[in-house]
C-alpha cells in the first residue's frame, strides 16, 4: 500500500499522520507534498522521517494507491489529474468537487457504498458541521424520513485552521496583558464573542458554510430534505457543537430516538439531563465518535425532535472521516 498525504503541514494533514497511524492503516510506502515553503521540512511516522515534497505537476503519485489532500479547493482544482493519472484515489478534503454529479460525497456511518463509483477517482469528503449532522439523522431517517431541519452550529476555531487556533489563544493573552487583540482570521475578535458568519455572504442572505450544509447534505443522504443553518463561530479551540431540530413523517419519541442513536455507528449516546451528563467541546476533543444528547420532543411540533451534538472538526469533520473512507474502499 503506497499512500500519500496532500497539505501535511497543515492542522489536518498533521492530523492524517496520527489518525493513520492510531488506526494502523496498512501503508507499505508513505510519501508527503507540501507547498514550496514547507518542501524540505520531515515528519516522523511510526518511527521513522519522512521528507515533504514539493507538490508538483509531474509523475510523483505514480504508484500511489490512495492521496489524502488537504491543501485547498484551488490546489485541489488544479493538482487532481495530477494526482488521479497513474490510478490513485484522491479523497478530497476541500469544497472543490463536493457538489459535482460524478464525484461522490462520502460519510461511511451513511453512505460508504457511493464511494464505490467514482468516474473521476476522486472522492469528496464533506464539510465538518455537515459530517457530524447526518451521521446522527441516519439513525433517525431509518425509523422516519426527515422531513425538515433546522440546525444552529457552535463552530470551534479550528474550522478555520491551525493558524486560527493560535490567533484564538494570542487573542486571550493580548486582552489580558491590556494589549489591543489582532484580528486577521475572522471578522472579528473571536476571543469573549460569538461570530454569526462563517465563510461568505451569498445573495439569499445565508451563507456559503449554511448553505453547504443544505445541499450536501442532501447529497449524501440522497433526500429531498431542507436544511436551514445558522452557523457561529465560537472561542473554542476544537469541536463544533450543533443543535438540531428535526421533523419526521410520523412523530418518533425521544426514548425511540435514544435507542436507535445508541445503536448507530460512530455514535456514543451521552444524554442524563438529571446528572448533568451531555456533550461538551472540553471534554470530546481528540476523540472519534458523534457524541450525541440533550434528546427531546419539539414542544412547537408535534412530529418534531431535538438533540446535541458535538464531534472533533479535525478528526471526525475532516482526516478521520477520509481515512474511513480509504478503509472501507480498501476493506
Amino acid at each position: 500500500m503506497k499512500v500519500a498525504i496532500v497539505g501535511v503541514s497543515g492542522a489536518v494533514g498533521q492530523e492524517f499522520l496520527q489518525t493513520l497511524s492510531e488506526r494502523q492503516f496498512p501503508i507499505d510506502e508513505l510519501i508527503l507534498f507540501g507547498s514550496h515553503r514547507s518542501a524540505g521540512s520531515t515528519y516522523s511516522f511510526r518511527g521513522a522521517g519522512h521528507t515533504v515534497r514539493e507538490l508538483q505537476h509531474n509523475d510523483d503519485f505514480r504508484g500511489v494507491d490512495v492521496a489524502f489532500v488537504s491543501a485547498g479547493a484551488s490546489t485541489s482544482r488544479e493538482f487532481a489529474d495530477t494526482i488521479t493519472r497513474h490510478g490513485a484515489v484522491m479523497i478530497d478534503n476541500s469544497s472543490a468537487f463536493r457538489m459535482d454529479d460524478d464525484v461522490p460525497l462520502v460519510v461511511p456511518e451513511v453512505n460508504p457504498e457511493d464511494a464505490l463509483v467514482r468516474p473521476r477517482g476522486i472522492i469528496a469528503n464533506p464539510n465538518c458541521s455537515t459530517i457530524q449532522m447526518v451521521v446522527a439523522l441516519k439513525p433517525i431517517e431509518q425509523l422516519s424520513h426527515i422531513r425538515g431541519i433546522h440546525v444552529s452550529t457552535y463552530q470551534a476555531a479550528s474550522g478555520a485552521g491551525a493558524s486560527a487556533m493560535d490567533e484564538l489563544e494570542r487573542q486571550y493573552e493580548q486582552i489580558v496583558d491590556g494589549d489591543e487583540p489582532k484580528v486577521d482570521k475572522f471578522a472579528y475578535q473571536l476571543a469573549y464573542n460569538l461570530i454569526p458568519h462563517i465563510d461568505v455572504f451569498l445573495d439569499n442572505d445565508y451563507t456559503k458554510e449554511e448553505m453547504k450544509m443544505h445541499h450536501e447534505t442532501r447529497k449524501i443522504m440522497h433526500s429531498d430534505v431542507c436544511v436551514s443553518a445558522t452557523c457561529v463561530r465560537v472561542p473554542v479551540l476544537r469541536s463544533h457543537s450543533e443543535a438540531t431540530w428535526i421533523e419526521t413523517e410520523r412523530p418518533v419519541s425521544p426514548d425511540e430516538a435514544r435507542r436507535a442513536f445508541a445503536s448507530a455507528p460512530g455514535i456514543v449516546l451521552l444524554d442524563s439531563p438529571a446528572e448533568k451528563q451531555y456533550p461538551m467541546p472540553l471534554f470530546v476533543s481528540g476523540k472519534d465518535p458523534v457524541y450525541v444528547g440533550r434528546i427531546r420532543s419539539d414542544v412547537a411540533n408535534p412530529n418534531g425532535l431535538v438533540f446535541w451534538t458535538v464531534s472533533d472538526q479535525i478528526r471526525k469533520g475532516a482526516a478521520l472521516n477520509a481515512v474511513q473512507i480509504a478503509e472501507y474502499l480498501f476493506r
